[in-house]
């Protein structure tokens, strides 16, 4: 009998934190939605409502490490288990990481609340969608421990990065031809680089839930090779 309720309580202690990874995980998502809103709708309150709602996202790091590094330190677990554990670790990291550079954005979003909008600037929102939509996707891989999954985060990195490039590109354009729009452009520049290492940071969850399910590493390769 405590065989069993001890196995219980690391079913428990597994499926929370699980439950506490994705919880952090939608909390970033909003952030980067709510972020977005606020350049886009040049909404203050709401950019600092991003930044005061980083320091949840930093208590989540905090207490998921104690979780998962608890859960090394009684249970000694083994196989599937330790790899998801360690994964955790992680994740959890890149997680905390795209929460702050959401806040980063909505910080360049009060410089530039206040200032005359851009001519014909690029549509960071088409950026901020694509970056988006791979971490949801990185995230649904991860609770249906879905390799394949992951896979496709992983290779749809290429297309933000590439948006990315054309869009700094554009930002820039507009201070060779008028230099007086240096202080509109920059903080723009911002955004567009903090999105595009969001999208870097959410390549990473992907890589790491590839090793969640497959034991296999693919960090500093395109895609898993697949077969293997």
């Amino acid at each position: 009998m405590i065989g069993t309720h001890t196995s219980k309580d690391f079913d428990a202690e597994l499926r929370t934190l699980r439950e506490r990874l994705c919880a952090m995980g939608g909390r970033c998502e909003q952030q980067i939605t709510l972020a977005m809103n606020s350049l886009s709708e040049r909404d203050d309150q709401m950019a600092r409502k991003v930044i005061e709602n980083d320091m949840a996202i930093d208590r989540d790091e905090n207490e998921i490490d104690e979780l998962a590094l608890q859960i090394l330190a009684t249970r000694q677990p083994v196989a599937s288990d330790l790899r998801f554990i360690c994964m955790a670790l992680k994740f959890v990291t890149d997680l905390e990481r795209i929460g702050d550079l959401a806040a980063g954005i909505a910080k360049r979003a009060l410089e530039v609340n206040h200032l005359d909008k851009l001519g014909h600037s690029p549509d960071l929102g088409r950026l901020a969608g694509l970056v988006h939509k791979n971490l949801k996707a990185a995230l649904d891989s991860f609770v249906a421990r879905d390799a394949d999954r992951a896979t496709a985060v992983i290779e749809a990195d290429r297309e933000i990065d590439a948006l990315n490039a054309s869009q700094f590109a554009e930002l820039l354009a507009h201070v060779a031809t008028d230099p007086a729009t240096v202080t509109r452009v920059l903080p723009l520049t911002s955004v567009c680089r903090y999105l595009e290492r969001i999208g870097d940071h959410v390549k990473n969850l992907a890589e790491e839930v590839v090793y969640m399910v497959k034991a296999q590493d693919v960090r500093h390769r395109s895609a898993p090779v697949k077969g293997n």
